[in-house]
């Protein structure tokens, strides 16, 4: 018997958030790849979050006649804390974060996706296409940030900061740690404790995912880049994070003189 494809748990976690929720949860359903598990975890939402799941519950669509959708609405202690509670509820081989606002790039992208896999690969990533609310696409991350995703990725490649965006990181269940939270840099954290865990990353060179520019880090931009500091400097010590920073520092200041 050949081993069944991985199953692909998407978690989208929400917050007051309706208003966007409705076209994550469309770019999920309509995927072509069959192997899906959709969990939404919503941290008790106040507007009409609840309706739009339950409006969903009641399609015909094909993850939910095969029991994979799943969803919770109850208070958290917050992003990361709901994050961890979707990773422990997820079932699938691999698990993928897509926040609420966030998108799958095309109705096949995780069938191209998982095109990448074979029984060695723990990670598989790729790029996001930043848009507005209006779904405007800006370019890539790479393109319009000084952020360049690398052809390999390793956790030494987060010495310059997070050149990969979870929303187009999809990581094997196993080996991904718990978030910690209390700063606004987890995500930096979660990352590169996957990548300490994985035997084998793979560019899959698609895009990925559409990603909704702003979010609580840009909007607490200093807050955001002093917890990214102390997460950087705890996994490669204090002054080869020095030395790092400094290069950050040039590059943005670089940057910002090309563009004018």
């Amino acid at each position: 018997m050949l081993p069944r494809p991985p199953l692909v748990s998407i978690i989208t976690v929400t917050y007051n958030s309706a208003h966007l929720l409705e076209g994550t949860i469309r770019s999920v359903l309509m995927q072509s790849y069959p192997h899906i598990e959709y969990l939404i975890i919503d941290g008790a939402s106040t507007d009409h979050t609840q309706t739009i799941i339950k409006l969903t519950q009641n399609t015909n669509d094909r993850l939910l006649n095969a029991k994979m959708f799943r969803w919770v609405s109850e208070p958290d202690g917050g992003l990361y804390d709901a994050m961890n509670k979707g990773l422990c509820m997820a079932k699938g081989d691999f698990v993928w974060f897509l926040n609420a606002g966030d998108r799958l790039f095309e109705k096949d992208t995780v069938g191209k996706m998982m095109q990448h896999y074979s029984p060695g690969v723990d990670v598989l990533f790729g790029e996001v296409m930043l848009v507005t609310e209006t779904r405007r696409h800006l370019g890539t991350r790479s393109e319009l940030t000084t952020q360049k995703l690398p052809e390999s990725l390793t956790w030494q490649s987060l010495k310059l900061g997070m050149v990969v965006c979870h929303q187009a990181f999809a990581v094997r269940k196993s080996i991904a740690p718990a978030y910690i939270g209390g700063n606004l840099a987890a995500d930096i954290e979660w990352v590169i404790g996957c990548l300490k865990n994985c035997r084998k990353a793979v560019n899959t060179h698609l895009i990925l995912a559409e990603y909704l520019t702003g979010g609580v880090s840009k909007r607490k931009h200093k807050q955001s880049l002093c917890d990214r500091y102390h997460i950087l400097k705890k996994h490669f010590g204090l002054w080869p994070n020095l030395w790092h920073h400094a290069q950050i520092i040039w590059r943005a200041v670089w940057e910002r003189h090309a563009r004018y």
